[in-house]
């Protein structure tokens, strides 16, 4: 009968690992250090595949430099493989916040590919005399250059399915824009009225503000290319072959099809976060974004019946546990609440890249968490709002034409022809009275009433035209 425990050691001891896991000590002793957040770093399957690409890389280079026994390569590229294809992605078990800069992330990706090949080549796991996770799978690396150069990595993967949701939200936008381009409404400004516009304006500028982003995006994942793979602990390549750093990346950018390059400067580049500090940022601006679009979404939509009432939005659910027939704007509500969230990682970020010490960062791990959890919140958020919310909105075309004849803030196209004290003036009495702009203007014969009719069109209000009499 086998045993179903095997007993694995390092400098500190030994500690019985079950035979089911592919995993070592030191995963394990990770395990039982971190019980932090109970979130495995396996929440994000693009960094463990990363994390595959970058030790396959690493082997192959290692081959052709003649430091890894030529016996043993296919194996390790076969386990490589395993984890490369999310076969395995239930043994990276260590806690996503975790002392050690990351060591303890690599490592986990050390034995479960050691223990792999091990069992590929017909051996027991635990056999590190066969295929050691130091020796042989961390062969020419560090934590310091292999957990960076997959965080990038992943990062890389990742970044184009945000930039997909947002894009999509986008044309949500827009095509509600060309639906509502022929109904005019006031424009506010400090919540007060300023000067009409269509509603179909509104949304396209909610399109375009967008879209800005998915460029944003663009430009900064670009920033991620650059890898300090070959540059071991701290950037000096100690305990790497010479000619290592350009052969590994060389693989590591046909494996991906990624144009991954070598820092120019190692030392900076291992200590350096400042492209995770951007993305942060980014991130940042558009939660911020997307707030304040949720914001208007939900004046535009207050009342129904004591509010703005311009749109309606989908009825999702019951909106209240006491007021029958009450409908809330849960949809622009919860993006609101996801946004703040994404503004606090942000902070947690820009503390934690801060407190880098010379010639390494040890909190990259909580900035992997929070970034990889930024762009996932975003990218659903921006999904959500889409489907269940922006392509459901229809207008109230009558409320809005309405607030826009009887407002006095359509006063201010006559500014050219008869001057800001003069529309003031018109502006005041028609508070005081009650009676329209245009009411006013005929009966004091300021403008004739066919100019009048011109000015005040639905089409100049809208796209309003230079008047000058």
């Amino acid at each position: 009968m086998k045993n179903t425990t095997r007993t694995e050691h390092d400098f500190l001891g030994e500690m019985e690992i079950p035979n089911s896991c592919y995993y070592g000590i030191q995963t394990q002793r990770a395990v039982d250090n971190f019980k932090i957040t109970d979130i495995p770093i396996s929440i994000e399957p693009r960094f463990i595949q990363a994390f595959g690409y970058v030790k396959k890389a690493a082997a192959m280079a290692n081959r052709d430099l003649g430091v890894l026994p030529e016996e043993l390569v296919p194996a390790i590229l076969s386990a490589c493989e395993a984890v490369i294809g999310e076969e395995l992605n239930d043994q990276f078990v260590v806690d996503v916040i975790q002392g050690g800069a990351g060591t303890s992330t690599n490592m986990n990706a050390n034995e479960v590919i050691a223990n792999k090949a091990l069992e590929i080549l017909g051996y027991e796991k635990g056999q590190y005399d066969i295929i050691h996770p130091n020796n042989h799978i961390n062969c020419s690396q560090s934590t310091n250059d292999a957990y960076p150069t997959a965080f990038r990595l992943a990062l890389l993967l990742v970044i184009p399915d945000l930039m997909k949701s947002l894009h999509e939200l986008s044309l949500a936008f827009k095509k509600k824009g060309e639906e509502f381009k022929n109904i005019i409404k006031m424009g506010r400004t400090q919540l007060q009225d300023a000067v009409p516009m269509s509603l179909g304006q509104e949304f396209g500028a909610f399109a375009t503000t967008i879209e800005e982003d998915v460029e944003r995006l663009e430009y900064a994942s670009k920033l991620f290319y650059e890898i300090n793979l070959g540059a071991t602990a701290i950037g000096t390549g100690v305990n790497a072959p010479p000619g290592y750093a350009p052969v590994v990346v060389d693989h590591l950018r046909k494996l991906t099809g990624l144009p991954m390059k070598t820092s120019d400067d190692l030392i900076e580049a291992t200590s350096d976060t400042g492209a995770y500090v951007q993305l942060s940022g980014i991130l940042r601006r558009i939660a911020v974004k997307l707030s304040k679009i949720c914001n208007d979404l939900r004046l535009l939509s207050s009342g129904p019946t004591a509010g703005f009432n311009e749109i309606n939005l989908p009825k999702m659910q019951p909106g209240s546990s006491i007021m029958p027939g009450k409908v809330n704007p849960v949809i622009p509500e919860v993006v609101n609440q996801l946004a703040f969230e994404v503004i606090g990682m942000d902070m947690t970020i820009t503390l934690a890249a801060e407190a880098g010490q010379l010639q390494l960062n040890v909190m990259e791990p909580i900035i992997a968490f929070e970034l990889f959890m930024m762009l996932e919140m975003l990218k659903r958020g921006s999904r959500v709002l889409r489907e269940r919310c922006v392509t459901g909105i229809t207008a109230n075309a009558g409320r809005c034409r309405e607030m826009v004849l009887n407002s006095i803030g359509i006063v201010t196209v006559l500014n050219p022809i008869i001057g800001y004290e003069k529309s003031s003036e018109i502006a005041k009495k028609a508070l005081e009275t009650g009676k329209s702009v245009k009411d006013i203007v005929i009966e004091e014969e300021l403008i004739n009433e066919e100019k009048l009719e011109e000015l005040l069109s639905v089409e100049n209000l809208m796209h309003p035209k230079y008047f000058r009499l």
